[in-house]
């Protein structure tokens, strides 16, 4: 359905160290790296989620995230890890969620301009 995501950031150095943290921990990469913009995805030049920045930027209040899918728990670990080691602060630690299934394990940070992010796998430990 998406070409790709865009966030305005407001320091583009903070939020693509944040960013090449959680991102790096899914498998992801800066595919795109320019004074203005950052890209993260799979395939140079064809990023799925763009960073720009822009001075004024304002995330999106509550109820609004963006869930990243995780291959496995042990992914998911590493986001939030890794995640709160670039910059990010907790929302939410790994651990399972029976709310929204008997197998869905995420854990939740905000980015360093306030955007909220999860990380979720929704597979049994075993996969």
């Amino acid at each position: 359905m998406f070409h790709h995501l865009s966030l305005g950031v407001r320091d583009l150095a903070r939020a693509g160290a944040f960013y090449d943290a959680i991102l790096g921990a899914l498998g992801y990469r800066r595919v795109f790296d320019g004074d203005e913009s950052i890209g993260y995805g799979l395939i140079d030049n064809q990023d799925l989620l763009l960073l720009n920045l822009t001075p004024a930027a304002a995330a999106p209040g509550d109820g609004s995230h963006l869930a990243f899918a995780a291959a496995s728990r042990a992914a998911v670990d590493a986001f939030h890890r890794d995640g709160l080691a670039g910059g990010g602060r907790d929302n939410g630690a790994p651990g399972l969620r029976p709310d929204y299934g008997p197998h869905y394990y995420a854990c939740f940070l905000i980015d360093p301009d306030g955007h909220r992010v999860e990380a979720v796998v929704d597979l049994p430990a075993s996969s």
